[in-house]
């Protein structure tokens, strides 16, 4: 029998399940992640989240929970690097295809763009692109180039500098997906919005954090021009990242919130 049993975006379990499971195994603790936005335009996503929530004995996702009304048996969870598949280390690299890589979806992990779907991102986008002719883009699921993933995502941020996090929508408090992880991991230099509140745990010489469009378009062209400065950010960002958030600290984060163990604060408590 389990000690613990972990679901992530399992839907398709349902809440009459688990409340099975918990009345005749009682030992048995579970606990949710949740990697999606559920703030504003993504009702549904919390409605998702909140479906197990009083089954639960703890919850994580990737936003601040405070901001979201959630309970106190929820936490943030930083999404995690594992070094398996983050293995890039761009920060030692010179040569590159491209300068800025950035990608956007209609849907995860969905293959093809949506007819009569639009994303602000593209508005956002395009007006930097004007503003940096001489930089080279390399973007996805946008102006009809359609959206890529696995081993063709890793081939792509392989020959870019700079890795743009732009989530859709207005930024939420440590709200990212997994493409934080991706990119940094991977050791890209990585743009963020600074209302993401990521200065909490990074500081101006590990990741860039910008203000707006304007101050967005000035950091690219100083850091596509500036090497030296782009791969010593690069790399601390990078360093940090795997020493506070891999995937084992991750892991044990789950276990001792969900077992409610005596524990050192983690980095991002």
């Amino acid at each position: 029998m389990p000690d613990i049993i972990v679901l992530g975006h399992a839907d398709l379990i349902k809440f009459e399940t688990l409340k099975w499971i918990k009345k005749n195994y009682p030992r048995i603790k579970f606990a949710q992640w949740f990697l999606d936005r559920m703030d504003t335009q993504w009702i549904s996503n919390k409605k998702r989240f909140l479906d197990k929530v009083n089954v639960m004995d703890a919850s994580f996702c990737t936003t601040d929970p405070t901001s979201l009304n959630l309970n106190t048996k929820t936490f943030f969870m930083p999404n995690p690097v594992d070094e398996s598949f983050e293995k890039l280390k761009n920060f030692n690299k010179s040569d590159f295809n491209n300068d800025v890589f950035f990608a956007m979806s209609h849907g995860v992990h969905r293959g093809k763009l949506k007819k009569g779907k639009f994303d602000d991102r593209e508005n956002f986008i395009n007006k930097i692109l004007l503003k940096s002719q001489d930089v080279r883009f390399d973007l996805y699921g946008m102006n009809n180039r359609q959206p890529i993933w696995a081993d063709d995502f890793i081939n792509a941020i392989s020959q870019s500098k700079i890795g743009l996090n732009l989530s859709q929508g207005k930024a939420a408090k440590y709200y990212s997906s997994d493409r934080f992880a991706q990119l940094i991991g991977n050791g890209l230099l990585l743009m963020i919005d600074k209302n993401t509140k990521f200065n909490h745990f990074f500081d101006n010489d590990e990741i860039v954090m910008y203000k707006n469009l304007n101050d967005l378009t000035e950091k690219i062209q100083k850091y596509t021009h500036d090497d030296k400065l782009r791969k010593k950010i690069a790399k601390k960002g990078y360093k940090k990242y795997f020493r506070y958030f891999n995937s084992t600290i991750i892991a044990d984060f789950i276990i001792k919130k969900t077992l409610n163990m005596k524990h050192e604060k983690f980095y991002w408590e």
